[in-house]
This record gives structure tokens, C-alpha cells and sequence, in this order.
């Protein structure tokens, strides 16, 4: 495998985790605030950013590369109302969706093409991401200011169940 490829990868189970323990964090401002359906929403999420790094390290080791892992830092977001952990999410899988086609490139300039289409799930998957924060934060602008409409949007959140990525699931 390629170093600087390799590299990247290597990095990225870092940075899911990260992802995690930033997500754990945004659950716990959620509790605190009474928001059990948000706070169940991003619990699952960081499941979801801790199932990623393991795909990634999956992936390392099936291409017969060690795995380094590496110091994870503590989220320092701290927030003032209901809004601002959505659009730091939002703003955070813009930053993953970067780091995704960082590496993508650097495959292409390797011409590493399992790892080009071991990636295409991630591309697929920071869509998804994406679309759903964004999601998240149109409900919150037009509903959160009603108390009723909220307790509304917390019930739909609350009823997110976790599902096994599917890269896991055929592991």
C-alpha cells in the first residue's frame, strides 16, 4: 500500500473516533438539557463514528497493514442553546466529508483502486451525514422555538435505533 495512503487511513480510525467522543459529547449537552430523544440520537451516532474507525482498521489489516492507534483529543464545544451542537455537526461531517476525499485522492494519484472502492461507502455515507444534519437544523430553526413542536422532534429522535453499518455486518 501506498505510504501516504496508508497514512490517511491510518489517521482516519483516529479522527472516527474523535467523531465519537465529539457526538458523546453533544448526547451529554442534550441529557443535561432534557432532551433524552437528541441525546438518544447522538449516542447512536457516536456508535455509528466508532463502527467507522473499526471499518477502517478492518480494512488496514485485511491489506496486511499494522495499525497505529493514536491519542484521541477531547471535545472542547460548548454550547449556549439547542441550535449550535446540530450546526456543529453539520460543520464537522463537512470536515469528515473533507478527509474522505483526501484520501480518495491521494488513491487515485496511487492508483489504489481497492482502496478507491473501499472508500465509495464513506462517499455515500458523508451524504447521507450530511443531508441529515442539515435536516436537523431546518426542524430545530423552524420548530425548536415551540415547546410543543420540540417535545415533538425530541419523541422522533428518541425512536432512533441503531443499525450495524453494513461493511460490519458482512466482516
Amino acid at each position: 500500500m501506498d505510504k501516504k495512503v496508508y497514512e490517511l487511513l491510518n489517521d482516519q480510525i483516529n479522527k472516527e473516533l474523535y467523531s465519537a467522543y465529539l457526538y458523546l459529547s453533544f448526547a451529554d449537552y442534550y441529557e443535561e438539557e432534557g432532551l433524552d430523544g437528541y441525546a438518544n440520537w447522538y449516542e447512536i451516532q457516536a456508535q455509528e463514528e466508532r463502527d467507522h474507525a473499526l471499518i477502517f482498521r478492518n480494512y488496514l489489516h485485511e491489506n496486511g497493514e499494522k495499525v497505529k492507534l493514536l491519542a484521541i483529543d477531547q471535545p472542547d464545544k460548548t454550547f449556549s442553546n439547542h441550535l449550535e451542537p446540530l450546526e456543529a455537526g453539520l460543520e464537522h461531517e463537512k470536515y469528515v466529508t473533507s478527509l474522505i476525499n483526501d484520501i480518495y485522492a491521494a488513491a487515485v494519484e496511487a492508483n489504489d483502486y481497492r482502496t478507491q472502492k473501499f472508500l465509495g461507502w464513506f462517499i455515500d455515507e458523508q451524504l447521507e451525514e450530511e443531508d441529515t444534519a442539515d435536516d436537523m437544523i431546518t426542524k430545530m430553526k423552524l420548530f425548536g422555538g415551540d415547546a410543543r413542536s420540540l417535545f415533538e422532534l425530541n419523541q422522533e429522535y428518541a425512536g432512533r435505533t441503531y443499525t450495524t453499518p453494513s461493511p460490519l455486518a458482512q466482516a
